[in-house]
């Protein structure tokens, strides 16, 4: 972010004002949310997705890397509008840095054991120990809540520089590798290398590592220093901010070299080489890839500044629930597709249901060669989902305006 001007103080945001200049930055959040609901369609009833990843060159489409691709933009925005949420709670007043802190860190363990319990249900409808336990989205935000409550306390220009700072460098450490660690192998795989973990017989797979995270979480709770700005000057800040990300991520992607282990090559065709040019690495999320996605966000975020949305609309609804939204989306999903299956082949989907998909790390020889549907199917099922969470989520995020209940901040 461009740095605060000294001639021009700015004002400290009021409590008072706090609800309105959040509204761009709950409909931000709200956008992709709506986003990520069509990415977890797609895993839970796509016929492809029982077979392959998206951005396999080998075997996808166009549509269905754009399908995914798409949604690339989800998780850092989750991580950095977090940030933004814990220094806008420290600007307009009222709570203190230990206060924000405690409920930082409780927050990140609380998202961690839904991650651990929850998310494990609604993704597996089994607790059963032969699968390994996915360590995704709510591990990631979580572990970089407890970081960023530590952080709290220094200078917010400090903490900004130390995500910047791990932003752009940790792709120096993409040739180490977690077995030159020996026994605190565990350690790196959850700081910065996916993996499996195994503990007392359980296996975890860390598909979200700590480390770039918590960068992107720190950066943001940087950022949010725009909203002590007049408008014009914090929306041309975040327009010129988000055009330099692109810049630097296409600067970076022709280059080919620093910022992502896995450079673009010359495919059969011009389409495919696009497409590679565009398939940076999120596990973990590589400078090229949060390059790639922050910068389009600043953008969008400039521009719902303009818009002035209201509570209503539902980029704020599922903006100022996006808690509730993920778990219910979830659950939503795989009862949903497990309907399909029961409707589509009887009886005999007993054998298979109470097991993890294929695409959540399922036993692909358990379930039918053609389970799942279509990607139009994919894109109408997504349509209903959002439009049918929608009159739950008004009501929640009413409830949180009104009321001031300890838990629901946790909701």
């Amino acid at each position: 972010m461009s740095r605060r001007g000294e001639s021009a103080p700015a004002a400290p945001v009021s409590a008072a004002a706090g609800p309105t200049r959040l509204t761009a930055v709950d409909g931000l959040r709200g956008l992709v949310m709506i986003v990520m609901a069509l990415d977890h369609t797609r895993e839970f009833l796509h016929v492809g997705a029982m077979h392959f990843a998206a951005d396999d060159l080998a075997r996808t489409t166009p549509l269905l890397f754009l399908t995914r691709w798409v949604t690339h933009l989800c998780a850092p925005v989750f991580l950095f509008t977090a940030g933004m949420g814990a220094r806008l709670r420290l600007d307009r007043g009222g709570a203190s840095a230990g206060q924000v802190s405690r409920y930082l860190w409780t927050r990140g363990v609380w998202l961690i054991l839904v991650e651990l319990t929850v998310m494990r249900l609604a993704m597996n409808f089994t607790f059963d120990l032969r699968y390994p336990v996915l360590l995704i989205i709510l591990w990631a935000l979580g572990w970089s809540m407890i970081a960023l409550a530590a952080l709290v306390y220094l200078p917010p220009r400090m903490v900004g520089t130390l995500g910047l700072a791990v932003i752009a460098c940790h792709n120096l450490f993409d040739g180490v590798q977690a077995q030159q660690f020996g026994a605190m192998a565990w350690l790196w795989h959850v700081l910065h290398q996916p993996g499996a973990i195994s503990l007392g017989g359980v296996t975890a797979v860390t598909g979200y590592p700590a480390l770039p995270w918590v960068g992107v979480m720190a950066a943001g709770f940087w950022a949010a220093e725009v909203y002590r700005w007049e408008p014009a000057r914090r929306r041309r800040t975040l327009q010129l901010t988000g055009a330099a990300c692109i810049a630097g991520f296409i600067a970076l992607r022709v280059l080919n070299d620093y910022g992502d282990p896995s450079p673009w090559s010359t495919q059969s065709t011009t389409v495919f080489t696009a497409l590679s040019f565009f398939n940076t690495t999120k596990y973990p999320p590589s400078l090229a890839f949060l390059l790639m996605t922050l910068g389009p966000a600043l953008l969008l975020l400039a521009e719902l500044e303009r818009l002035a949305l209201s509570s209503r609309h539902p980029f704020v609804v599922f903006g100022r629930v996006p808690f509730a939204y993920y778990v219910v989306h979830f659950l939503a999903l795989h009862v949903v597709a497990s309907a399909i299956a029961f409707g589509r082949y009887g009886a005999s989907s007993f054998s298979y249901l109470w097991h993890p998909l294929p695409s959540m790390g399922g036993a692909r020889d358990l379930f039918p060669p053609d389970l799942g549907l279509p990607i139009g199917a994919v894109y109408l099922g997504w349509a209903i989902l959002v439009v049918s969470l929608y009159p739950a989520c008004l009501w929640l995020s009413r409830v949180k305006a009104r009321r001031r209940d300890w838990w629901l901040g946790y909701l």
